[in-house]
């Protein structure tokens, strides 16, 4: 019997998982298809992706010599898009979004580690994921790099060092430069980690899962919804 497409997240290393992505998923009772490229899992063809989020990671979208499934991760965010599936990249995930569009992917001009707040554009304040949000928050962020729009994508999400934090393509594939899937049990695992100082206090931490518990609960609702 041929499965039913699947709720596609694709993981790029062993410390940086679904987090509260899980989390709303078992309350929901909805089983995640988790694909581990640390581990050397494959990839599933576009026709078993229901909705499909990709989550961060220490590489660059342009180390794909070092990282050939970069590539491969591109070539289904292109195809999923092209679908009309629900897309949510985070961090890494939206550097590799931006990319499969055709804008480039380079450093930026400092690391951005730590809690940031995050402003809304006039379009993210109209956003469908976002807007209920703003029109500004606190978001964690950890990454080095950053990106130009794609073709056609609506610009969301601002901060002071990095000017394209949030972006959506169409009305059903977002990339989001910041951390919404930071849960209690997450932000443990990455103090152990983080830069010092870097880590969120508990109210911060607190603050950014009740905006992320949102924004995820907003895309989840998406995924039961057919485009058009």
């Amino acid at each position: 019997m041929e499965r039913e497409p699947g709720f596609v997240v694709v993981q790029h290393v062993a410390g940086e998982g679904p987090g509260l992505i899980g989390v709303l998923a078992r309350q929901r009772g909805l089983a995640l298809d988790l694909r581990r490229m640390d581990l050397g899992e494959a990839l599933p063809d576009v026709g078993a992706v229901a909705a499909l989020v990709i989550l961060g990671g220490p590489m660059g979208a342009y180390e794909a010599v070092a990282h050939p499934h970069l590539l491969e991760e591109q070539r289904l965010l292109e195809e999923a898009v092209e679908q009309g599936l629900p897309v949510l990249g985070i961090c890494l995930g939206s550097q590799l979004l931006a990319a499969a569009l055709g804008a480039r992917v380079y450093p930026g001009p400092e690391p951005e580690i730590g809690v940031f707040e995050v402003k809304l554009t006039e379009d993210g304040a109209d956003d469908p994921l976002l807007g209920p949000a703003g029109p500004k928050f606190s978001a964690f962020h950890w990454h080095g790099d950053t990106f130009e729009l794609p073709p056609g994508a609506v610009h969301l999400a601002s901060t002071r060092a990095y000017r394209h934090q949030a972006f959506r393509v169409g009305d059903r594939a977002w990339g989001l430069q910041f951390h919404i899937e930071l849960d209690q049990a997450l932000a443990r695992e990455w103090a152990a980690v983080l830069p010092r100082g870097a880590s969120p206090s508990e109210p911060q931490r607190a603050a950014i899962e009740k905006i992320g518990r949102g924004v995820l609960n907003r895309f989840f609702e998406l995924t039961r919804r057919r485009p058009g």
